[in-house]
């Protein structure tokens, strides 16, 4: 079997990590021969030449440095400041900066030609996310011929979110140097054909301006999911017990909203407890019977849009409290910390109602997780955003527009008084959706569509696209 190379802006590390990209790929990699390759996490007066491999937790990673100016422009700015919000179709949030693109390529070839040496020809390589779009092209500048795929974790945009992006055919044309590129759902999937065909161009005398050819470039979903069996095993375990049975005591009978996302603009928090407030307005009831808990660790804190999200948080938490807390009763609890994996799934299956609302998102594991570690004689409901990729999948939650906060409102009081049988029977069909689209499957799905073997007999020919 060829080795399995994983690159990624950043490698596994040993701290605490609340999902994502390093959860679903560590069981893959830790299964085959390879390694993964990555950013150390460190800045230095100059880049890497040579990568270092090191042992984390039985995993071979390799990992290069990057200057400091490098990375502002790499990731701070062209990745998070352009592409991030451009992809989540928050044009508003974008800040355009020309030298951006420099670093931003200069690092993708920084990453290739350290990579470059390690590779043996018949090496698979699995390249995520939009911070390294450019790297087949780098490293097929390089002569490289290996199988190359790439995944997109994050929305694919609208073509007029594309058309918004500095140097966006230069990024649709890394594209078509991939073998396989995966998307998270089918809209991301018709997005991009869309955005394609809108963009073939031709000069005055009808003539191709230039010939790009996505022939050999296959474009399609691959949903990614969690491990739902080990989520039902760690939602019962020993340290999960342990934050129930402290949670309980706090909330003395009372029903838990709960919510698990990184502190970012896209996951629509303030808009989310603002609907909670609208829950406890509407509904004199249900106060002193409901509690919330949002969890939301700070992510990319240096970047301006995101410590304003954090500002818009604290503020309406402390609305909420200010309209609704009594001197024993506290209607919001916000933490700004990440937990490990077994104490989220012991306080997903405690709560009665899960909340995911983000503005958009591309899959969204903690649907699955959630889905994953309930009880199945007492299950709790899943609220939805639609424009999650999981609402793809996930068609027995009750789907909101997160944008409408009445709406969620709504949903959060449909959730709270649902009848066993009903919780029961929804339940079930997510548990099976969860199930079948399981990160196992997804990363084996993948690699086998990616695989020399499945690649070798002749496919059918896709139409060659012209781009200007």
């Amino acid at each position: 079997m060829s080795r399995l190379i994983v690159v990624s802006n950043r490698t596994p590390g040993k701290t605490v990590a609340a999902g994502g990209l390093a959860v679903a790929l560590r069981k893959t990699l830790s299964e085959r021969e390879g390694f993964w390759f990555g950013w150390s996490g460190k800045l230095t007066d100059s880049p890497s030449v040579q990568a270092r491999f090191e042992d984390v937790e039985g995993l071979s990673v390799a990992t290069i440095d990057l200057t400091r100016d490098d990375h502002q422009a790499y990731y701070a700015g062209f990745s998070n400041s352009i592409l991030w919000p451009s992809f989540h179709l928050r044009l508003d949030l974008a800040h355009i900066d020309s030298t951006w693109y420099e670093g931003y390529r200069r690092v993708n070839q920084q990453f290739a030609q350290a990579l470059l040496p390690l590779l043996k020809p018949d090496d698979v390589i699995w390249v995520h996310d939009y911070h390294l779009i450019p790297l087949a092209s780098e490293l097929r500048s390089l002569g490289a011929t290996n199988r190359m795929g790439f995944y997109l974790h994050i929305p694919f945009p609208t073509a007029d979110a594309l058309y918004a992006i500095p140097h966006h055919l230069d990024l649709m044309r890394d594209v078509s140097r991939y073998d396989l590129v995966g998307m998270q759902a089918n809209r991301d999937v018709a997005a991009f054909t869309e955005a394609v065909e809108n963009m073939t161009h031709t000069n005055l005398a009808g003539d191709p301006l230039q010939l790009f050819d996505f022939a050999r470039t296959e474009v399609a979903a691959f949903p990614i999911g969690s491990d739902p069996g080990a989520f039902s095993r760690m939602s019962v375990s020993s340290a999960a017990s342990k934050m129930v049975k402290r949670m309980e005591r706090v909330l003395a009978g009372q029903q838990l909203i709960l919510g698990v996302d990184r502190l970012d603009y896209s996951k629509g928090l303030p808009q989310r407890v603002e609907a909670y407030e609208k829950l406890l307005e509407n509904n004199n009831d249900l106060r002193r019977r409901v509690h919330m808990l949002q969890i939301a660790p700070p992510s990319r804190d240096t970047i301006k849009e995101y410590q304003e999200t954090s500002d818009a948080l604290d503020a309406i938490c402390g609305r909420v409290m200010g309209r609704f807390a009594d001197p024993d009763w506290a209607p919001i609890t916000y933490v700004k910390r990440a937990y490990g994996q077994a104490t989220l799934a012991g306080f997903y299956r405690m709560a009665r109602v899960g909340l995911v609302t983000p503005l958009r998102d591309g899959m969204n594991l903690v649907a699955h997780e959630f889905i994953s570690s309930q009880n199945p004689a007492d299950p709790g409901v899943l609220v939805l955003s639609r424009f999650a990729g999981a609402a793809e999948i996930f068609e027995d939650a009750i789907l909101v527009n997160p944008f409408d906060t009445d709406e969620t409102a709504a949903a959060l009081r449909l959730a709270l008084v649902m009848p066993l049988e009903e919780r029961k029977a929804r339940w079930r069909t997510l548990m099976a959706a969860a199930e079948k689209h399981n990160v196992d499957d997804w990363s084996k799905g993948f690699l086998h569509r990616l695989s020399p073997v499945v690649a070798a007999p002749s496919q059918p020919a896709r139409d060659i696209i012209y781009l200007g």
